[in-house]
């Protein structure tokens, strides 16, 4: 790469320089790649805010998101040779020291070195602002002359070293914003510091009566405990993505064409590898069981408490622990395409995702920063001017530095979005963005699926026996071109009774109605009763319908059980107050026994995709804010069109991929206590807006007014931090 070029501060006036773009040639820059960065100092909405809004007005940029919890950026760019060391050297030149991202490294994030410095630096604030204390005592009690000074210079020795080591994350924070033209909220809180102990040593230098060596260590001290606290609310949610990256192989041992075994990193395996796995260790890809028997724990995947027995032709998912036997398992699914790192990237995403809460908070942040140096200052020369006293002045513009700053606000949606995170993620449900949350709070109506959704997705086909085997073996071959549950229980059975599939040619599956292939220049069809071809029957149950060529359809059979958990969620749905329908593709009987069964009113059957798309929309332009909870290929669509949707863990990629959130321990219970815990989020962060606004609408005129300290300063704004933190770490405890 060519020498990074001088770079200009202002991130609307920074451009990828033509030298890189043009050595990148013109198709290959056309492509687009993901990468993230590491940003280690970043810990406020307004870093948030500064980082996405100047990688946005980058035209290299297609996308950039912010991770307040992992610290870290996500970036999708075109893709130009040399691109990381330039954006690490513009991020760091915007006072955001950025390096480049280990993901092999994730599981040393248990290791958490910032939260131990923060410790230590908190404790040797906290002992000497205890010592500082004491030696106050004699001060206020009415000591002079002599005793006196000799008390606050003690207190001198003590505070001034300590706010030097224990300021040392504000004054670096605030060093680095200053140094780029930038304000942040460390830039406050380290003039506040620096005052306080600034004025306390002139007036211990000149023997004054007061000084303010107790209120900058009490200040430091607040402060510390409101950024650890903030700390450990946000490790909350991080621990879900670091639990998940815990899960990760780094190296596997594969077996050669030869026999012999060889342990290679992972970026070594390819599709199709045999890999060895012993009892103990965890798989390291998604692939096939191939040779041997065990039982696997899938536990911290799935939220299932009983160990999977497998045997060759068991499919198996990276990160699950090989509890008994030796495996052989080919590789499928490898790196960024096993199951884990798609489950890892929608924990990040969801922890980096926003709603309009958290854009409110940054835009208040982002506003209020510059809002408190100009306060402090009109009150530095009000009172100046007004009193004639400067030292008053100071100790007063000291004050509003304190008592302003916007650590309450800033936590505000961060601290709660963070918590309900993790609490979702124990729960066993995947938050893809931050927004679901918002509009799960808001949700009045709730459509489910039936089959798979509220059964449990694997019914049983009935009717095989009396089927001729040569037609059975034409519906197993057909029935191999899909994931549906029927076509699978067709297989199923297929194999259970030994029959060999037909040979059949262009197998195509079609969303909602069926699949269709081809049999000695013949089509044939397996599904929905009219896109066989059949107009009228009497048949009431579940089925799907077999036409060979020109020959009469044949029903195949099907019976499904209900989810244990279905009623005990419905109930508690309807007791909050929600509204709740069944619509299902399936025939009216079924979906009718199973509404009844449920004590749900509206149902619909023989429901396309079509139609359910349909129905959301109606449902939406009367009003409603519709959840939608389905897991079939026919459910896509109507789950990417809903105000909001729950995918089950098992449910088809694309059904996956279109909702908001994921169940993944298929436990449909989990609908209802996502729900309530969404509005019991929603609340949160509407009372920690309501915390900091009602303290700053007290606190600042106070402080204005020279009514308060610097030491009732640092006690009052560290405390609306701590309890803005501690209202939303009530999300994590379980209910």
């Amino acid at each position: 790469m060519a020498e990074t070029p001088s770079i200009a501060v202002c991130p609307a006036c920074v451009a990828i320089p033509t030298d890189l773009i043009k050595s990148a040639g013109e198709a290959r820059s056309n492509q687009s790649r993901r990468i993230e960065l590491s940003l280690p100092t970043i810990h406020c909405a307004a870093c948030i805010s500064g980082v996405e809004t100047g990688l946005g007005k980058l035209p290299e940029i297609e996308g950039a998101r912010v991770n307040l919890t992992r610290k870290r950026v996500t970036l999708t760019v075109k893709d130009i040779p040399g691109i990381e060391a330039y954006l690490i050297d513009l991020l760091t030149s915007w006072g955001y020291p950025a390096k480049e991202l280990d993901n092999a490294a994730l599981d040393q994030e248990v290791v958490d070195k910032a939260g131990r410095d923060l410790l230590a630096r908190l404790a040797v604030a906290g002992f000497a602002m205890m010592n500082v204390m004491l030696l106050s005592f004699s001060v206020w009690g009415g000591a002079e002359g002599a005793t006196r000074e000799m008390m606050h210079w003690i207190s001198a020795l003590i505070a001034l070293p300590t706010v030097a080591f224990s300021g040392v994350p504000f004054f670096k924070n605030a060093w680095t914003a200053l140094s780029v033209g930038r304000l942040n909220m460390d830039v406050p809180i380290s003039l506040a510091l620096i005052l306080a102990s600034g004025v306390s040593l002139l007036e211990t230098i000149e023997g004054g009566e007061h000084a303010y060596f107790d209120a900058a260590l009490s200040l430091t001290f607040f402060l510390l405990l409101g950024r650890y606290l903030d700390h450990r609310t946000r490790a909350v949610a991080r621990s879900a993505a670091v639990e998940l990256a815990a899960l990760e192989v780094h190296r596997a041992e594969r077996i050669c064409a030869d026999g012999s075994r060889e342990t290679v990193p992972m970026d070594a395996l390819r599709e199709g590898d045999m890999i060895a796995v012993a009892a103990g260790s965890r798989v390291p890809v998604d692939g096939v069981v191939t040779e041997g028997r065990s039982e696997l724990d899938p536990s911290m995947l799935t939220g299932e408490t009983m160990p999977e027995a497998v045997e060759p032709g068991t499919p198996v998912i990276a990160g699950m622990l090989n509890l008994t036997g030796a495996l052989v398992v080919r590789a499928e699914g490898l790196g960024e395409d096993t199951l884990l790192q798609q489950i890892t990237r929608l924990v990040e995403s969801a922890e980096a995702s926003k709603n309009k809460y958290t854009s409110l908070a940054e835009k208040a942040a982002t506003i209020y920063a510059p809002l408190v140096h100009i306060l402090s200052a009109a009150a530095f020369l009000f009172w100046g001017f007004y009193s004639g006293d400067w030292r008053l002045a100071v100790n007063i513009a000291a004050a509003v530095l304190i008592i302003t700053c916007p650590c309450a606000l800033g936590l505000a949606v961060p601290a709660v979005l963070t918590a309900a995170s993790g609490r979702l993620f124990r729960n066993g449900v995947l938050l893809k963005e931050g927004i679901a949350l918002e509009r799960l709070a808001e949700v009045d109506t709730v459509v489910f699926d039936k089959g798979g959704t509220l059964t449990t997705g694997r019914p049983q086909l009935m009717n095989g026996p009396s089927v001729s085997v040569g037609d059975m073996a034409v519906a197993v071959a057909v029935a191999h071109g899909s994931v549906h549950p029927m076509s699978r229980a067709i297989g199923e059975f297929g194999k259970t009774a030994g029959i060999a599939p037909a040979a059949l040619e262009d197998i195509v599956e079609e969303p909602g109605m069926g699949t269709r292939a081809v049999l000695d220049g013949q089509e044939v069809r397996l599904g929905r009763a009219v896109w066989c071809g059949v107009e009228n029957h009497n048949v009431e149950q579940s089925a799907s319908w077999l036409r060979i060529g020109t020959r009469e359809p044949i029903a195949l059979l099907f019976e499904d059980t209900m989810r244990p958990e279905a009623a005990e969620t419905i109930t508690a749905l309807l007791s909050d107050g929600v509204d709740i329908q069944i619509l299902s593709g399936d025939v009216p009987k079924p979906v009718q026994d199973a509404a009844e069964k449920l004590g749900v009113n509206t149902w619909i059957a023989e429901a396309t995709p079509a139609d359910k798309v349909a129905v959301l929309k109606r449902l939406a332009d009367e009003g409603h804010k519709v959840l939608m909870v389905g897991d079939g290929l026919n459910d896509a669509a109507a789950l990417a069109g809903a105000y909001v949707s729950i995918s089950l863990a098992s449910a088809v990629d694309a059904s996956r991929v279109s909702a908001d959130l994921i169940l993944v321990g298929d436990d449909l219970s989990q609908v209802s206590k996502s729900l309530r815990l969404s509005r019991i989020a929603k609340r949160r962060i509407l009372e920690n807006f309501t915390i900091a606004a009602v303290y700053n609408l007290i606190a600042v005129p106070i402080a204005l007014l020279g009514f308060a300290t610097p030491l009732m300063a640092a006690l009052a704004m560290s405390g609306s931090s701590i309890t803005v933190s501690l209202n939303a770490m009530r999300l994590g405890r379980k209910s």
